[in-house]
C-alpha cells in the first residue's frame, strides 16, 4: 500500500437502534472509547417520530465528543441542533447544493456512489467526506468487497476523507482498518440484537489502534 498510514477513527450507524432503548445503548457505546461522528438514520421513521428520536440522541452524543450527523432530513438536523447532515441518496447534485448551502456550519457528507466516476463527480462538490457503503449494508459479517475497493482506491488518490461501511462483526474491523479509510463504521456490530455496546467500541478501538501499529511498522 502506497498510502502513509493513519489511525482510523470510528464512526456510529444508528440503523438498527430501536426507539425504547436508544438514548441508554448510545450512552454505553459512547462510553467505550472514541468515536468520531454518529450518523442518526431515519430508517423509516416518519418525519416526527425522527424529529423525536434525534433529539433524545444529538445531547448525548454531542456531550460525548463525537458529530451528530442527521441522515437525509435537513429540518431534522437544524431543529435538534444536530452537526451535520448526511444525503443518502447518490445524488451528486443533491450533495452540490447541500455543500453550498450549509458548509462550514454543518458538516456535509454523502454516500451512494457505487463507482469510481460517480465517487469523484461527488468528491468535486467539496463534502467534508463520501461514505462508501449502504447504511444498512452490514448484513454479513464481513464489509462488503465492492465497497473495501473503492475505500482503498480512494484513500490513496483523493484528500477528502472517507468513512467505509465495515461489516456485522467487529472481528473482521481490521479488514476494513487496513484500506487506509479514514473512518470506518459499525451499526449492527454495536447496535444490534444482543451486542454489548461498550464492549464492542472498546474492541474496536483497540482493532484501529493494532491495525495502525501494524501499517505503520510495514510502511
Amino acid at each position: 500500500m502506497i498510502f502513509e498510514p493513519i489511525r482510523s477513527r470510528l464512526v456510529l450507524v444508528t440503523t438498527p437502534l430501536l426507539d425504547a432503548d436508544a438514548e441508554a445503548r448510545m450512552r454505553a457505546a459512547l462510553s467505550g472509547g472514541d468515536v468520531a461522528s454518529v450518523l442518526i438514520d431515519p430508517a423509516g421513521q416518519d418525519a416526527s417520530a425522527f424529529q423525536r428520536f434525534a433529539e433524545r440522541l444529538v445531547p448525548a452524543i454531542q456531550a460525548a465528543g463525537a458529530a451528530a450527523i442527521v441522515v437525509d432530513d435537513s429540518r431534522v438536523a437544524g431543529r435538534s441542533g444536530a452537526d451535520g447532515l448526511h444525503l443518502s441518496g447518490g445524488d451528486i447534485e443533491a450533495l452540490g447544493e447541500a455543500v453550498s448551502r450549509y458548509q462550514p456550519k454543518l458538516i456535509v457528507g454523502g454516500s451512494g456512489f457505487t463507482t469510481r466516476h460517480e465517487a469523484l463527480e461527488a468528491g468535486e462538490r467539496m463534502p467534508d467526506y463520501l461514505f462508501f457503503g449502504r447504511l444498512d449494508g452490514d448484513n454479513e459479517p464481513e464489509p462488503h468487497q465492492k465497497s473495501l475497493a473503492l475505500a482503498e482506491w480512494w484513500a490513496e488518490i483523493v484528500e477528502v476523507p472517507c468513512i467505509l461501511m465495515g461489516g456485522s462483526d467487529v472481528a473482521t474491523l481490521d479488514v476494513a482498518a487496513s484500506t487506509g479509510a479514514e473512518f470506518v463504521a459499525l451499526s449492527r456490530a454495536v447496535f444490534g440484537e444482543g451486542a454489548d455496546p461498550a464492549a464492542v467500541v472498546a474492541e474496536a478501538n483497540r482493532t484501529l489502534d493494532a491495525v495502525f501499529e501494524r501499517l505503520s511498522h510495514a510502511s
